[in-house]
């Protein structure tokens, strides 16, 4: 959420940004709402004084023997009561219309960001590693998969529909590996305290982190009113909503492992083949909440931890940066990692590293206080994947490929395997 103090101050500035993000201004009717929220407090306000004041008065009166002075002041009161209610109620509306509107405002991009419209205009930040070189022709990972007899599509649309997978057996073990890999990597080598949080969330909490109320229908609600967690930024951003923190403890940082939901509303015809977009895949997430100073740094920092599981994996990827028609609600810079798929024959997001400055902390109402012990300040916010990992799956499957179609386990995961070095067709 974008501060309306700041928008009132730097209108121009807030109506270029949306137009980078191909919004639409909102700077004057924001402002227009604002003054009129204003205005209802001041009114508000003025009848409380006078009233205040009235009361006071009829005492002086009374002292007086002023009877009629008293009594007009009495019904003064009295009319001044009848209308603070009505008052009230539109302080009440119009503000809650303001903070309605504010929260479905993207947030600013940073100045070094491309501008673009999509994710034609992202640019390559930088490339690494090298494309498999096979003689043998590439296969998709549901090809393998399912000829493995290791992955089931039919059965698990048996049992829930369309986009979701059943995993048996090595390919069941490989995905675990992997997810317990990249766990393992972030708390013993990168500095990340692992968290184990619920899986479901009030709506403080999905707004807190952005996604309510604007992508509703991105989410999958329960009957009694909580919400299946999207991604496990939600729970942990918000385990430091509504606190102070002390400037000194920060950076934190935190990952979870965990299953993540999503409808998938908006991506109707696509990736419909396979793992590549489920409503419930596995992802290792990364979070940190620093000072306004540290922010742009750790963004690096970041990205550079979930690079690092690719690397091990021995898998080739680029990192984009995203342009400004591409990023995320709550981002204001964004670093895509895309790993390289020999079945499709191109790369495909498996990270995202995103830097949300103050936004998500106002949002929160999180702050931290400074060193010298004055004041407090919003914190600033990060996430990342780190990665996903039913997508590391798929690119494991796709690169470590053999062409007799069985699947080589990576080095860096042969310790999670229990001495299985190849999966093969099921007997």
């Amino acid at each position: 959420m974008l501060d309306i103090k700041w928008i009132r101050d730097n209108a121009e500035a807030l109506d270029a940004a949306l137009a980078k993000r191909g919004a639409e201004p909102l700077a004057a009717s924001l402002i227009a709402l604002d003054e009129k929220r204003r205005s209802v407090v001041q009114s508000l306000q003025d009848m409380q004084s006078r009233r205040n004041a009235a009361s006071k008065e009829i005492g002086a009166a009374m002292g007086k023997k002023d009877m009629d002075l008293a009594e007009k002041l009495k019904a003064e009161i009295a009319h001044l009561k009848d209308l603070m209610p009505a008052a009230e109620e539109e302080e009440r509306q119009v503000s809650a219309d303001l903070t309605d509107q504010l929260s479905r405002i993207p947030n600013i991009p940073l100045d070094d960001v491309p501008v673009g419209k999509d994710e034609h205009d992202n640019v390559v930040k930088r490339v690494v590693g090298q494309k498999p070189g096979w003689n043998h022709a590439a296969k998709e990972h549901y090809e393998l998969g399912e000829a493995l007899g290791y992955m089931d599509f039919e059965r698990a649309a048996k049992l829930s529909g369309s986009r979701f997978t059943v995993l048996t057996g090595p390919l069941a073990r490989l995905e675990r590996a992997i997810g317990q890999f990249m766990l393992d990597l972030h708390t013993t080598e990168h500095g990340y305290t692992e968290v184990s949080s619920p899986l479901m969330v009030k709506d403080e909490a999905m707004y807190g982190t952005g996604q309510l109320p604007k992508f509703a229908e991105d989410l999958f609600r329960t009957t009694d009113g909580r919400w299946l967690i999207p991604t496990a930024e939600v729970t942990l951003t918000n385990l430091v909503s509504g606190e102070i923190l002390e400037q000194e403890k920060l950076p934190l940082r935190f990952t979870a492992l965990t299953p993540s939901f999503r409808s998938e509303a908006g991506s109707a015809g696509r990736d419909t083949r396979g793992m590549l977009r489920q409503h419930q895949f596995w992802k290792c997430e990364l979070v940190s909440i620093t000072d306004a100073e540290s922010a742009i740094d750790e963004h690096e920092r970041m990205t550079a931890c979930a690079e690092e599981v690719l690397k091990r994996l021995g898998l080739h990827f680029r990192t984009m940066t995203l342009c400004t028609g591409d990023m995320g609600f709550g981002s204001r810079k964004t670093y895509d990692l895309e790993v390289w798929l020999p079945g499709q024959d191109t790369y495909r997001e498996i990270s995202s590293c995103s830097v949300c400055g103050d936004f998500q902390g106002r949002r929160m109402n999180a702050r931290y206080r400074g060193k010298d012990g004055k004041g407090t300040t919003f914190v600033h916010t990060l996430n990342g994947s780190g990665t996903a990992v039913g997508r590391a799956l798929i690119a494991v499957m796709e690169n470590y490929q053999n062409e007799d179609g069985s699947i080589t386990v990576p080095d860096v995961l042969l310790p999670y395997m229990g001495g299985l070095k190849k999966i093969e067709k099921a007997a």
